[in-house]
């Protein structure tokens, strides 16, 4: 009898061990689970941030779009009264500079360097010139902008070269 009280509690041993190996299986199961879910999640807001981002850079470029032509103003008027010392030519000259450099601050660039080599992905060639060698920028005609790194207009230059 005693035998058989050990075989019981050997085959009733064996069947806890069974029970919990199923469900530590099951605890594992639901843990990677989880784990994955948790790491679906950080992806998703990883990529919901990086598209909201994206998406207030692209409005702000568009603002800033359709400021170039008031910028082209500026350039212009400064441009006509360049040997002018009136006041209202320092008053144009103040006003061209404060609303420069408050787009600067939030990531517009000017693209209006003379004599560095021509660029395609950042200048548009409308006249050319002959010159000797490697391609330069001889003259802007119109200056172009960066926004945030971003060509919003390819600056108007003369090449010689």
């Amino acid at each position: 009898m005693v035998e058989n009280d050990t075989v019981s509690a050997l085959d009733a041993d064996t069947d806890v061990q069974g029970e919990l190996s199923d469900v530590e299986r099951e605890r594992n199961e639901y843990l990677d689970t989880l784990q994955r879910l948790q790491a679906e999640f950080e992806n998703y807001r990883k990529r919901v941030a990086k598209s909201s981002e994206d998406a207030a850079v692209r409005a702000a470029g568009n603002i800033v779009v359709t400021l170039l032509p008031v910028l082209d103003a500026f350039d212009l008027a400064q441009a006509h009264f360049e040997d002018s010392i009136s006041d209202e030519a320092a008053a144009l000259t103040q006003s061209r500079s404060l609303l420069l450099e408050t787009l600067r601050k939030d990531g517009l660039e000017r693209i209006d360097a003379v004599g560095v080599a021509f660029d395609p992905q950042v200048h548009d060639a409308v006249a050319h010139v002959q010159g000797d060698g490697e391609q330069i920028i001889d003259e802007v005609l119109r200056a172009g902008y960066l926004w945030k790194g971003a060509v919003l207009r390819p600056a108007m230059v003369r090449v010689k070269g």
